[in-house]
């Protein structure tokens, strides 16, 4: 694998690391990294598969965790991943 499928995949599983902050579950962090960052659903899902084989105790608390009344609404959903990527983008700059 290159370098830069390498650092594709990394930033791929740190924006799927915030999506886990934002308490999304696989099918919402897929939606979102599509809709927000251009990524396939495919790739989100893969590199999500991976994560939850590597860190097996921490996701199965997760998605006990998860619960309706914990999520955020849609809109604030959006606006925290604007920003999200917005600030990935100023750290970039730098």
């Amino acid at each position: 694998m290159g370098d830069s499928s390498a650092s594709y995949i990394h930033m791929v599983q740190h924006l799927i690391e915030k999506c886990l902050i934002f308490r999304m579950n696989k099918e919402e962090c897929m939606e979102a990294l599509s809709k927000h960052a251009n990524i396939k659903p495919v790739i989100t899902s893969t590199v999500w598969n991976e994560l939850e084989k590597e860190n097996k105790e921490f996701f199965e608390a997760y998605a006990q965790s998860q619960s309706k009344e914990d999520k955020m609404s849609e809109e604030e959903t959006s606006q925290m991943i604007q920003k999200m990527f917005s600030d990935s983008s100023k750290d970039s700059d730098d």
